[in-house]
């Protein structure tokens, strides 16, 4: 491989949220970049440069200096599986090669499972770092060494422990569809995940995971990582707008070359627009603060661009240095700016701050059965909420929103409807919420229903639970299927009138309906008992013939069915055709 026709592979970070994203990134880069940030949570995106000659020295101990011929790596600042979804290149990940964080005291967490989900769609090699070593415990300290010189000076009670772990993770691995092992015990590394263990407090592991990267990506991703010529490409991975400034674009460029004057196209909340480069940024050496003015920057970089007019710019979306006729770029633009979302008829509503963020809320959703009628890009407007107030159907009145802000008229425009909106910018927390959400709306549909209407019910009075024989009568029951309801008519099991629920009660509580399996005690009117009705007897709501129709229509319980099964032969004892014409 020709290092002059290749260009440094990209890396991105991933994985649950406390289990050290940064501070890998961190004792990578040498810096202490998550101490400076607010609560240890990356606040800016941008993309650090490890050159080949910082690698070799790095892994001096492990790794030869003729062995690389790769001219560096460069890796993404932000950590998260959002953020690598939305760095996407030609219908796929930008990122070349990725670091899965796992905390090997915690093993798989749910963002550690949707980083892998992520990994899956877009079929981008990775290898896993099993993080904070040093927290097992009898663990002799040590620092700035590789995991070979860590492990040997370990005691046998450590080293066993630290095995189990690792196992534990593997199997959690397996279990989610990849075969993995710690890395010096790997024999084919395109068929197993290497599992590096690392302490990024202690930077144990730090100089394997360098020498992991650039081998995996020099022997496995030779045709990912060669120089293509032709114009300059890159993906655009945060739009910052300044009044004193004008738009800035974070872009990591994958291809090609940009100069300061150069035209590109971009895709705006209008459509793809040409803009001139007025100035090119990027991260300052070693030792220098802040960024630097450079006239070109070549792939792979990352580079703040400042251009010449101030349009929203999507991001997530491509760039593309145009030459001549800008329509061919702007039909890639469109094409790679269409979300791979299946949409439904019926479903909630998705918003978020863009596109890769957006696919990446729809695919959890999926995995839940959870239907999408509507998924966008931008904030929660007015518009969205009297559009989702307006639905028929009660369950799709949600809407989702990632990484963006509600404005005060959609709030405003929801006080007086049933619409909920939930924002947050943690895809697990949100997929909780959502389906808490979904699940207390169907709560509130039935229970709203079973007061409406009369459902089918089959009781039957408990012998031993006799309170009150008249006026009303008051025993226990026991439901057997379906539900009552507070004003529910009884019939018994020849036709005739079996008195009205009156009340029910279940210990102390006072209901208004009650489901089955369960006993309550309820108050009966209008019959007497040992007359009307007898202990031990079973009795069935009087159900309204409209209701046989609607129960086969939806997906009630067998139990309730059942219920109603029998009602039905009840009636047609005077009526034959009763519940044929519902």
């Amino acid at each position: 491989m020709d290092n002059k026709t290749i260009r440094q592979p990209i890396v991105c970070v991933l994985g649950h949220v406390d289990h050290g994203k940064t501070s890998i990134l961190d004792a990578i880069r040498g810096t202490a970049q998550a101490k400076k940030e607010a609560g240890g949570i990356t606040q800016r995106i941008g993309a650090t440069q490890i050159d080949v000659s910082a690698i070799i020295h790095g892994t001096k101990n492990i790794l030869t200096s003729t062995s690389l011929k790769i001219p560096g790596l460069l890796f993404i600042d932000t950590p998260g599986h959002v953020a690598f979804a939305n760095m996407r290149a030609r219908g796929g990940a930008l990122a070349d090669i990725a670091i899965l964080v796992v905390d090997v005291n915690e093993g798989l967490m749910p963002q550690t499972i949707e980083s892998i989900n992520i990994l899956k769609k877009y079929k981008t090699p990775f290898v896993i770092v099993a993080n904070k070593i040093d927290l097992v415990p009898l663990v002799t300290e040590t620092s700035n060494t590789s995991f070979s010189q860590f492990i040997k000076k370990q005691r046998e009670e450590y080293r066993e422990e630290l095995d189990r772990r690792i196992y534990d993770l593997v199997n959690a691995v397996y279990l989610q569809g990849f075969p993995s092992d710690r890395f010096d015990r790997v024999t084919d590394f395109s068929k197993t995940i290497a599992i590096i263990p690392a302490s990024a407090k202690l930077r144990i592991g730090i100089q394997d995971i360098l020498m992991m990267l650039a081998g995996l990506s020099q022997r496995y991703l030779e045709k990912e990582i060669s120089m293509v010529n032709g114009e300059a490409r890159g993906t655009i991975i945060e739009v910052k707008i300044e009044s004193s400034v004008g738009t800035t674009l974070d872009t990591i460029l994958y291809q090609g070359a940009l100069k300061t004057g150069d035209v590109i196209a971009i895709n705006t909340k209008e459509g793809p627009k040409l803009t001139r480069v007025k100035a090119l940024l990027v991260n300052s050496t070693s030792g220098e603060k802040g960024l630097k003015e450079k006239r070109i920057v070549s792939a792979a970089a990352g580079v703040r661009i400042l251009i010449s007019d101030k349009y929203e710019v999507i991001a997530g979306s491509p760039l593309i240095a145009v030459t001549a006729a800008p329509e061919a770029a702007f039909l890639e633009i469109e094409k790679e700016s269409r979300t791979n979302i299946d949409l439904s008829t019926h479903g909630i509503t998705v918003k978020a701050e863009a596109l890769g963020s957006l696919e990446a809320i729809a695919y959890e959703l999926s995995q839940r059965n959870i239907l999408i009628r509507s998924a966008t890009i931008g904030d929660i407007t007015r518009r969205d909420a009297t559009d989702v107030a307006t639905l028929n159907d009660p369950m799709e009145r949600l809407i989702i929103g990632f990484n963006v802000t509600v404005t005060d008229d959609a709030r405003e425009a929801v006080l007086s409807t049933d619409v909920g909106i939930l924002v947050g910018n943690i895809i697990y927390s949100l997929m909780d919420q959502a389906e808490k959400w979904l699940k207390d709306r169907e709560t509130q549909i039935r229970e709203a229903r079973k007061q409406e209407k009369s459902m089918p019910a089959k009781i039957t009075i408990m012998p031993e639970n006799i309170f009150r024989a008249t006026k009303p009568v008051i025993v226990g029951v026991h439901i057997e299927g379906g539900s009552i309801k507070v004003g529910d008519k009884l019939i018994k099991s020849d036709g005739r009138y079996g008195g009205s629920i009156k009340s029910i009660r279940d210990g102390e509580l006072s209901k208004k309906f009650a489901e089955a399996p369960s006993e309550v005690a309820v108050a009966i009117d209008g019959v007497t008992l040992n007359r009307q009705i007898f202990p031990g007897e079973t009795l069935y709501v009087d159900i309204p013939e409209s209701v046989v129709k609607e129960l086969r229509e939806s997906n009630a319980d067998a139990a309730t069915m059942s219920a109603m099964d029998e009602t039905i032969k009840i009636k047609r004892k005077e009526n034959i055709f009763w519940g044929t014409r519902a």
